[in-house]
């Protein structure tokens, strides 16, 4: 008998299949969409969403949902900015700072959606859906439903946010690096594997000795550590941050960019790598639409296509 060669499987094979598909039409149909310019401004407006869905994709395969991270983002980057104000802001040491408290101030968000899902035993749904508005409300209210701008413009906050090393942004690099951090957390430590495990079942989780409150609250405060990060690096991209539009649809473009990815809602199955690849997917999708000249009005039409042609898809490959 002849061997028989295992088959390679690529982590969201089909999120970049179907990358690589809408890439060739996009450059067939507009002569802009291939220039290297408009290449490097769609991984830039990816990377931020693409920070944000990274997180996400833990939340997701643990067996939870956030709703409250673009809102968690405006926050976030709203404190950040505030601090920016101080006098003789503009250094080095003052833009880690920024970033630290950009970072923290996520994290303790995420923290609160952790609490509230373990602790409070409040179903993820309704738990964030209410921190949803609370963090939106205090970002309105700390910018007094303003922009808050940096006070330089030419600081290092913004300096480091419209870098561009090796010719790709600095918050490309972040997001590839994270990438394959994360990547090989969820694939290759028993952490990974044991929020995939609480995905699948959380009874037999249990039985099985896996702490499934601590997971979970894990996932809620690594997706709020990084909506943070992607806050702080828009604010320096930016160099202002609105108050009322900053994040906003964040967390649908996330839990999109996961569901392309391959990942399924009801937990247990998910990679980073699939997520990556939805992520440009949303990315890629949103620029052609506007080369093509479709009205505004109607992109989310198109965007709500996709979505739930991806989950038709993926029911049927594990029907």
């Amino acid at each position: 008998m002849k061997p028989r060669l295992a088959k390679l499987r690529v982590p969201g094979g089909a999120a970049w299949l179907a990358l690589v598909a809408l890439a060739i039409v996009c450059s067939l149909t507009s002569p802009t969409f291939a220039k290297t310019a408009n290449l490097l401004n769609i991984a830039r407006q990816s990377a931020y969403t693409g920070l944000v869905a990274l997180g996400m994709t833990f939340v997701i395969a643990a067996g939870g949902i956030d709703l409250s991270v673009g809102s968690l983002f405006a926050l976030s980057g709203v404190a950040a900015a505030k601090l920016l104000g101080a006098p003789g802001a503009g250094g080095a040491g003052f833009a880690l700072a920024c970033a630290a408290l950009c970072v923290l101030a996520g994290a303790v968000g995420g923290a609160a959606n952790g609490a509230l899902v373990v602790a409070g035993r409040i179903p993820p749904f309704i738990a964030t859906l209410g921190t949803y508005s609370l963090f939106r409300s205090l970002a309105l209210w700390l910018a007094d439903s303003g922009n808050v701008p940096s006070p330089a413009y030419d600081n290092a906050v913004t300096r480091f946010g419209q870098s561009a090393p090796l010719g790709l942004p600095a918050p490309v690099w972040l997001l590839l690096l994270l990438a394959v951090v994360l990547g090989v957390a969820l694939a290759r430590t028993p952490w990974g594997r044991h929020v995939l495990a609480t995905g699948a079942s959380e009874r037999v989780a249990r039985f099985a000795g896996i702490r499934v409150g601590r997971i979970r609250f894990g996932t809620y405060l690594l997706v709020g550590a990084l909506a943070g990060l992607a806050a702080f690096l828009s604010l320096g991209r930016l160099g202002t941050l609105s108050s009322s539009n900053a994040g906003l649809f964040y967390e649908l473009d996330a839990i999109a960019a996961v569901v392309i990815g391959g990942a399924a809602m009801s937990g247990g199955r998910g990679t980073v790598a699939g997520t990556l690849a939805g992520a440009l997917v949303l990315g890629v999708l949103s620029n052609a639409l506007q080369l093509w000249g479709v009205d505004p009005a109607l992109q989310g039409t198109v965007k709500g296509a996709v979505i739930v042609l991806s989950v038709l898809v993926q029911r049927k490959r594990t029907a």
